[in-house]
């Protein structure tokens, strides 16, 4: 669990589609085997420290014929950014995703000093 001071906690989100594979015949819908993808996410001010991360699925589009196997993790989390990374398996055929975050952390204060 993080502690935060109250008056410093900064929160942003937001939404990205991360592909629309079965438009042009992409590696997602016409693939077998691991596969993923990643959209790096920059947050809309620096956090203090890298923040907690978390990611869903708000928009997914898969064919009936193949079980759906599908994966999403927030990655590589620093102060500014995170890399969504969403991963598929077998014969899974995904035709798009849109993928929503959420980013909760402290924020930096005048207060703090930064000795090199």
């Amino acid at each position: 669990m993080k502690r935060l001071r109250n008056y410093l906690v900064g929160v942003d989100h937001g939404e990205v589609v991360l592909f629309s594979d079965f438009e042009h015949d992409g590696v997602m819908w016409t693939g077998q085997g691991p596969r993923q993808t990643r959209a790096v996410v920059m947050f809309a001010e620096a956090f203090k420290s890298p923040p907690v991360v978390t990611c869903w699925l708000t928009m997914w589009d898969v064919s009936n014929e193949t079980i759906a196997r599908m994966d999403i993790q927030a990655e590589d989390v620093t102060d500014r950014s995170a890399a969504l990374v969403f991963r598929t398996w077998g014969d899974t055929k995904v035709a798009r995703v849109r993928v929503s975050w959420q980013a909760i952390g402290e924020l930096p204060h005048d207060d703090d000093w930064n000795i090199d």
